[in-house]
């Protein structure tokens, strides 16, 4: 069988990101390429932003994503940005043009 190139991405922390690219003896799945990379198998995991099991078989050219698990639930933030920012900086309010209405 012929080899196949995965390429691995991480983000240990905000702002932050790993990548590495493996050449692999067909057939290869999702934890056999973080495994061969040395890196923790992470409780979510992805090929090509689609979440994905970690017995799911790679292909050549397949991009595997490890994802960090959500310290804050992202409508909670949403909603306190939103208060803190106020209603008339953000969104739809943001930039408005001169005597004109609020959403245009």
């Amino acid at each position: 069988m012929a080899d196949v190139q995965v390429f691995l991405w991480r983000s240990g922390q905000a702002g932050q990101v790993q990548e590495l690219s493996l050449v692999l003896p067909a057939p290869v799945t999702v934890v056999d390429a973080v495994q061969a990379a040395g890196w923790s198998t992470a409780e979510v995991c992805g090929v090509w932003g689609r979440v994905c099991s970690s017995d799911t078989i790679l292909h050549d050219g397949d991009r595997v994503e490890l994802y960090r698990p959500l310290t804050v639930d992202p409508k909670i933030a949403r909603r306190e940005r939103f208060t803190r920012q106020g209603a008339r900086g953000t969104g739809l309010f943001a930039a408005r043009r001169l005597h004109s209405k609020a959403g245009y």
